[in-house]
């Protein structure tokens, strides 16, 4: 992808707060539309989970060697240009920035097929221009039941709209009936964006039986 096509041009120019993904990915969205570094409908945003919120992803800055993290949900963003390949923007992946879809299925998101059907993953694909305008969240979610924090919050206001103060869960949701965007099975999801899915890799296979 060229340089110009990009979103932003570094992962540092990026708002970034350690496990506060959706708002990292909100920030970049909002960076976008404000820049006009690139057209919004190119923009997605991706919620991956699950029923258990049990989903592992590779490649994670917070991993271990070949081992992957296993998240309740993680959110990244995907571009899909009309004259070149789509690409993913994850702040909290070892992959490049951005990297190829067909890459970050490849080496992140790698295959269900070898893993526990408790581990599978869904992902919810949300319009950017939807997710700016209906994402809200109070961050209680990142709270202790004394009210400290498990993990330092965002030195910015928390993110609301004038109907919601915090509907996170509606994005988490893997439930096609509530909240906004499509949900795929990761199969029908690396059908659409890449063309293919992808056949069972080692890794996964090994997390499967460690699982």
């Amino acid at each position: 992808m060229k340089r110009e096509d990009r979103v932003t041009l570094s992962r540092e120019n990026c708002v970034y707060t350690s496990c506060y993904c959706e708002e990292n990915v909100w920030k970049l969205c909002e960076f976008v539309q404000k820049e006009r570094t690139a057209p919004l409908e190119e923009l997605f945003v991706i919620f991956i989970s699950n029923d258990n919120r049990m989903v592992p992803l590779w490649k994670q800055k917070s991993g271990r060697g070949d081992q992957p993290v296993i998240w309740d949900y993680h959110v990244i963003l995907l571009q899909v240009p009309l004259q070149s390949d789509p690409q993913v923007y994850d702040l909290d992946s070892e992959l490049s920035f951005p990297c190829s879809l067909q890459l970050y299925a490849a080496q992140a998101l790698q295959s269900d097929h070898n893993i526990k059907p408790a581990y599978h993953r869904k992902l919810r694909v949300v319009p950017a221009d939807s997710f700016l305008l209906n994402f809200a969240s109070d961050r209680s979610h990142m709270k202790n039941p004394d009210g400290t924090w498990k993990m330092p919050p965002p030195l910015y206001p928390p993110i609301h709209t004038a109907e919601h103060q915090m509907n996170l869960d509606d994005f988490i949701s893997m439930n096609p009936a509530v909240g906004w965007g499509r949900v795929f099975t990761l199969d029908r999801f690396l059908q659409t964006y890449v063309g293919n899915s992808l056949p069972p890799s080692s890794s996964s296979a090994a997390a499967a039986s460690s699982s």
